[in-house]
């Protein structure tokens, strides 16, 4: 199980089976899955999804994954894992569209860049982002991360792969 992170106005911490309904929700809100993995889910699939955190990652220790939270309430999701795309750690996150705008997705990404250094002890962090999301592009630009390359997938669009570098 990965460690209770908190920043000044959110707690990540490990997800309760009684998450599920609003980890589906998040995940079936197509305002933020278009830009998750390969895109939007059935509900099956997310609950599926939502059981493998318990069955294999946190049961397996593979990576670190947090719900993210926010007075109480699941607003979000968050990892940092390994991944061979970037031959290094990725940090993935993902908002509800209620918790947009506040400069919470700001917060989030630190927290996970600063776990990444400093509990990790890692020399960068990576994130893949779908050229067409300028909204965490212009976050992770602001916040130190610089564009590295393009991934060409096999529908033809592009991913951006950024780096942070420790200082």
């Amino acid at each position: 199980m990965p460690p209770t992170l908190r920043t000044p106005r959110l707690l990540l911490d490990p997800y309760a089976p009684e998450d599920e309904e609003r980890f589906a929700a998040l995940f079936q809100d197509t305002r933020v899955s278009r830009w998750m993995g390969d895109g939007p889910k059935s509900e099956a699939e997310d609950r599926a999804l939502f059981g493998r955190i318990f069955s294999k990652v946190y049961a397996g220790e593979l990576f670190d994954v947090w719900a993210v939270r926010r007075d109480g309430l699941l607003v979000g999701h968050a990892e940092i894992k390994r991944t061979d795309a970037v031959d290094g750690h990725e940090i993935v996150y993902a908002l509800a569209p209620e918790a947009w705008g506040d400069g919470l997705g700001t917060e989030l990404a630190e927290a996970l860049v600063g776990y990444g250094f400093r509990t990790l002890r890692l020399s960068e962090v990576h994130a893949t982002v779908d050229a067409r999301n300028t909204a965490s592009l212009h976050l992770l630009g602001r916040i130190g991360f610089a564009y590295v390359r393009d991934i060409e997938e096999d529908d033809g669009s592009l991913t951006r792969v950024l780096t942070r570098r420790a200082r």
